[in-house]
């Protein structure tokens, strides 16, 4: 009898253990993230932080090997010096104290402050430094760190006397405090011997990039001493005054990569004059101070010295750039509030829209022009103009020309074109002769490394293009060849695939087309293919693992990205130049990323990831033979039941194959019957092997969390036909749904659709049209494509005409060209139709979508009484950005499909709403006590 009774509860007990867990929205907190992955110039050590869910940071440094060298808790942006000897970080407070210290409504200067972490990896011992408010390190150089302090804190000396007393008092009053104005105390410290010396009220450092020199401005030590600029040597430790000026202000400080040149504009005027007398100096080593070399008067008519432009030296230092603004508009300061007239007036031919005027109101206020300045002949000469705006230095700033370009006079178009045209000019840096190029090019040219080159992809002609600046040459270097977007389904010119950049001394221009690298011969177009992916449609792409790398070697060993058009599979390769051969060194069904390279070693770090692999950081050589795998970042994911992804195909009602992912729950079993949620987009398929941890998304259904609840997910590529964007959806969608339903393990009647802003637009669309989804969410959707065509995007100020006309929205013409067509694919015109319960979240801040077309959408839901709810999250823009309005939005969304499509108790917030007066108060997230009928 005793085995009678043991037995069955040994098994009872051996299936609970064996059960794995179901996601829940608290286990969202318990997931972590690798931030910030780096590895020592050496190779020897690879630093990172463990973000958990979205609260303190944990980083850790370990061996090759995997061994733990050193961690510490609430600590991250880690980076190592240049020379790998020390690891440098910030210490943040615990992100609960400060929430609690809030709740108590502590002031912000009473909060606690950062920390700076300098950790030794020769000595394995740590200096944690408090209070610091900002740190730097130089690039090229390891001696050093700089740090400024929030404050420091001098106990008051004790003293008897009255008379004393008052004098403390009388002291403490002149006192002059850290502040952004006065500046924070500035600390050099020698990482080696952890010598350290202290600036006082420093507003501004730098280091130089390979020189041993540090630079600084301070408003000096108290309020009756002079400020100014001063130079540090390093290794002397000799400060040398470079400028001094009582009361003076300082701005765009710049040191030469030597350290042996410094520049910065000055001014000296305490009052508050509109136009400011800016003056450029210049320090030369060896000289006693600093020399003006421009101001106001001696400037180019009509513009002025500014102190917005950036300041920047040649990389051979024989000249200086810097920016001259135009004379300001003058404000009447004498007028008073009751003077001013506050009108807009926007008229239909100024070149730009009104409203991206005023969102560019401070860059154009702030706009500088380049100039440049030969420090050896002292000539100036302006390369950037009001005709044209903007430049680009070649050769990083050695070269002899500059590329200018201005799309001012094809500003109009921009409303209904979306991408502009730009007219392009070369000038001589040294003499200032300008020499047009290209008139109303459709993209963007840059310049080649060596700078003899402009190279750009010219969207009308989907032709790569090259201009020779020294003999204005212009050559097509893919006309009639096909390096544009194969895949293009807008009513627009189809894009490039890019480029690999350029070999040694502008010799070849590499390009990619669909699948493969090409050579291109910039002169005369001739060119040769350098991969054979095509016939296996696989792509390959070059990585950049050295980020100082300004040419690709023609004859060294290129490292490939791999990824198969077909199986989604991914990896890396190697392309030997010399010998032209491929060698594949990692491939399989997952998806490689996350490259980096030591500086002075062939060690490695990469991720690699699958849906059911977190991408932790793996190590190994250049080989990618035996990698180890470093972090270990979620090991709490083999507890839960979690998904496995895989690729479907079918046909669309055009005749069209198509492809899509299907996610299915880890216990999965073909012979039930699972409820599935269609989420799209565009097209997905190629993410197949990309991992999805446990987060609070801000638009979207979480793919794990759904699964490991018994859902199905389905996410089906879409291509689309020009003019008839809603049309499409339903032709490639219902018929993937449908072949699915077909195969028998899923609940034809418990079939979700979930998507946001272009997919929420489809959705919308889908349900105007078939009842074969249950329940539906739609994310910032445009039911009314004729009033959402005359909208405003508020982010960039832009119309939205040319998302219809050309872009995303595929319709193809205006209103009045195809009015039908705008009728057809607007949902609002058959929303009597619709009978699916819909879930609609809307932002009142979306800078995207109108907030208004979700309220046109919602509007005519309840005017027909449809089932049918709406999520605003105040002040959020196109989706909600606030961790507890996105988890909010989550748990509404999972009770939502939920309750639909599983027949689980309806939550109080869906019976009867969150009323106005309980908002932030009572979420309502209590399930009712009935299920669904």
């Amino acid at each position: 009898m005793k085995y009678t009774f043991i037995l069955p509860f040994v098994l009872f007990s051996f299936f609970t253990f064996a059960q794995k867990k179901i996601l829940d929205h608290k286990d969202f907190e318990i997931w972590n993230s690798i931030e910030n992955s780096s590895i020592s110039s050496n190779g020897d050590y690879v630093m990172y932080s463990l973000e958990k869910g979205e609260k303190d940071s944990h980083l850790k440094i370990k061996s090759p090997k995997g061994n733990l060298v050193f961690e510490h808790e609430r600590s991250g942006q880690g980076k190592f010096t240049y020379d790998g000897n020390f690891a440098v970080f910030s210490v943040k407070p615990w992100k609960d104290s400060i929430v609690e210290l809030k709740r108590i409504k502590t002031k912000k200067e009473e909060l606690p402050k950062d920390s700076l972490g300098i950790y030794n990896l020769n000595s394995k011992s740590l200096t944690k430094i408090p209070n610091v408010k900002s740190y730097k390190i130089p690039e090229k150089l390891s001696s050093h760190i700089a740090y400024t302090l929030e404050e420091i804190k001098v106990k008051a000396k004790k003293t008897d006397s009255t008379s004393g007393s008052e004098k403390d008092k009388k002291d403490k009053k002149k006192t002059k405090k850290v502040s952004k104005d006065n500046g924070y105390h500035l600390v050099i410290r020698a990482l080696a011997s952890g010598r350290e010396d202290t600036i006082k009220f420093v507003t501004d450092y730098k280091f130089a990039e390979e020189g041993k020199k540090l630079t600084y401005v301070t408003t000096g030590i108290d309020t009756d001493t002079d400020g100014g600029v001063y130079v540090l040597d390093l290794d002397s430790n000799i400060i040398t005054s470079v400028y001094n000026s009582k009361k003076a202000k300082y701005h765009n400080l710049s040191i030469s990569e030597s350290g042996e040149k410094l520049a910065f504009v000055v001014d000296t005027d305490t009052t508050k004059v509109q136009i400011r007398p800016n003056e450029l100096y210049f320090w030369n080593q060896g000289n006693a101070s600093a020399n003006k070399q421009l101001d106001n008067p001696s400037a180019p008519d009509g513009y002025m010295v500014s102190s917005n432009g950036s300041i920047a030296f040649s990389k051979d230092e024989s000249k200086l750039y810097f920016g001259l603004s135009a004379n300001p508009i003058i404000k009447d300061t004498t007028l008073i509030d009751e003077e001013i007239v506050n009108v807009e007036v926007w008229t239909y031919d100024e070149p730009t829209l009104y409203t991206v005027q005023e969102l560019q109101l401070e860059d154009d206020r702030k706009k500088t022009y380049l100039t440049a300045l030969d420090l050896n002949s002292n000539e100036l000469t302006q390369v950037g103009t009001t005709e044209f705006p903007d430049a680009r230095l070649g050769d990083e700033g050695n070269g002899k020309y500059a590329l200018v370009n201005t799309s001012l006079p094809y500003e109009i178009e921009v409303q209904w074109e979306g991408g502009s045209r730009q007219d392009y000019a070369s000038v001589d840096v040294s003499s200032g002769e300008i020499k047009p190029l290209l008139k109303g090019f459709r993209g963007n040219l840059r310049l080649s490394p060596k700078g003899k080159y402009a190279y750009g992809y010219n969207f009308k002609d989907s032709t790569w293009v090259t201009v020779n600046l020294a003999t204005s040459k212009l050559t097509n270097l893919t006309k009639g060849k096909v390096f544009y977007n194969e895949l293009n389904d807008s009513p627009r010119d189809p894009g490039s695939y890019g480029s690999a950049g350029w070999t040694e001394d502008d010799d070849a221009l590499i390009l990619y087309d669909r699948y493969d690298l090409w050579s291109f011969n910039p002169d005369t177009g001739t060119s040769k293919k350098l991969t054979n992916g095509r016939a296996s449609k696989t792509e390959y792409r070059y990585i950049q693992l050295d980020d100082e790398e300004r040419f690709l070697n023609p004859e060294g060993k290129w490292m490939l990205s791999v990824f198969n058009e077909d199986s989604k599979d991914s990896g890396f390769a190697e392309l030997n130049m010399k010998n032209g051969q491929l060698k594949s060194l990692v491939s399989g069904p997952y998806r490689y990323a996350r490259l980096q390279k030591a500086q002075d070693d062939d060690a490695i770090i990469f991720t690699r990831e699958s849906f059911t692999e977190f991408p932790d950081i793996r190590y190994s050589d250049l080989s990618f033979k035996n990698p180890t795998v470093l972090s270990n970042a979620n090991p709490q994911q083999s507890e839960y039941n979690w998904g496995t992804s895989e690729l479907v195909n079918w046909t669309s009602l055009d005749g069209i194959e198509l492809t899509g992912m299907l996610i299915k729950p880890e216990n999965f079993d073909p012979n039930k019957k699972y409820p599935m949620i269609v989420n799209f987009y565009e097209r997905s398929s190629d993410g197949l092997h990309r991992h999805r941890a446990p987060n609070p998304g801000r638009s979207t259904i979480n793919y794990s969390f759904y699964t490991s609840r018994g859902y199905v997910i389905f996410n089906p590529d879409v291509q689309y036909r020009i003019g008839y964007p809603g049309e499409s959806a339903y032709n490639c969608v219902i018929p993937g749904v449908t072949s699915l339903i077909e195969k028998g393990f899923i609940d034809k009647d418990n079939i979700g659709v979930q998507g946001h802003s272009w997919g929420g637009y489809q959705i919308a669309y889908l349900v105007t049209k078939t009842d074969i989804f249950k329940a539906a969410e739609a994310g910032a959707p445009v039911p009314n494509m004729i009033s959402a065509y005359g909208g405003i995007r508020w982010w960039t100020g832009l119309s939205r005409q040319f998302q219809y006309e050309h872009t995303q929205s595929r319709i193809g013409g205006t209103p009045w060209e195809y009015p039908q067509r705008y009728i057809e694919n607007s949902p609002i015109f058959n929303i009597d139709k619709i009978n699916t319960p819909l879930l609609v979240m809307h932002n009142d801040a979306d800078g995207h979508v109108p907030w208004y077309q979700g309220i046109e959408f919602f509007m005519a839901l309840r005017r027909l009484q449809k089932p049918s709810w709406f999520l605003n999250y105040n002040d959020e823009p196109h989706w909600p950005l606030k961790l507890q309005n996105r988890k909010d939005f989550n748990i509404r969304m999972a009770q939502f499909f939920d309750y639909y499509l599983k027949g689980e108790p309806m939550p109080v917030w869906m019976k009867r709403g969150v009323p106005a007066i309980e908002k932030g108060i009572n979420q309502g997230y209590e399930l009712t006590s009935g299920k669904q009928d």
